[in-house]
């Protein structure tokens, strides 16, 4: 009978010695510092891959927003809001010790009312979500003010899948959608936007 290292077959009994014990322990300390190096190679190559594709999806929000920018205040406007003012690069809401607790990436303002807009490149379910709870957050800061309504909000994205453009307008949001080099609003018949 043969035990089987390295996929190469040993010889038991008698002809088992010190030195090939030796030898086979030595090929297996060799074989895991080859599988030691090629992990560590793979998670260097793994971090640098989450690096470059955090960089894609910024640079992909960077162009979401620089499509949605320039138009947006007359997509609202033509529905009657009349902004004057759009806060590109965001808008930050800090707590009592100066950390960020809420940002938008655009800020719509006019003399009555502000509007949050979020902007990605693909919308998913969970967008809608936090942009419901930034919103709140935005909505307690501006009351504190208490100078100006906050709506709802908006979500502008790129790539906007039909449930998800569902589940905005649901939650009472406006929905732009990237149309060409510019964005469209998609709202169905009858649409009222939420307001607090």
């Amino acid at each position: 009978m043969a035990v089987t290292v390295s996929d190469r077959p040993i010889p038991t009994g008698e002809g088992l010695t010190f030195e090939k014990v030796w030898a086979m322990f030595q090929e297996t300390d060799r074989q895991m510092k080859e599988t030691d190096r090629k992990m560590q190679e793979t998670s260097r190559k793994m971090e640098m891959l989450n690096e470059q594709m955090g960089g894609l999806h910024r640079s992909f929000g960077e162009m979401a927003e620089h499509l949605v920018a320039p138009s947006i205040e007359k997509r609202f406007n033509e529905l009657g809001y009349h902004f004057n003012a759009v806060a590109p690069g965001g808008y930050k809401v800090h707590d009592d010790a100066g950390k960020v607790i809420a940002e938008a990436d655009l800020l719509l303002e006019n003399g009555d009312c502000i509007m949050a807009v979020e902007v990605k490149a693909k919308v998913h379910a969970k967008d809608i979500e936090h942009h419901v709870k930034r919103l709140e957050i935005l909505r307690k800061h501006w009351d504190k003010r208490g100078d100006k309504r906050v709506m709802r909000g908006a979500l502008a994205g790129a790539i906007f899948g039909s449930l998800e453009r569902q589940a905005a307008i649901e939650a009472g949001l406006y929905v732009l959608v990237q149309s060409g080099d510019t964005m469209k609003m998609e709202l169905p018949d009858g649409f009222v936007p939420q307001e607090w």
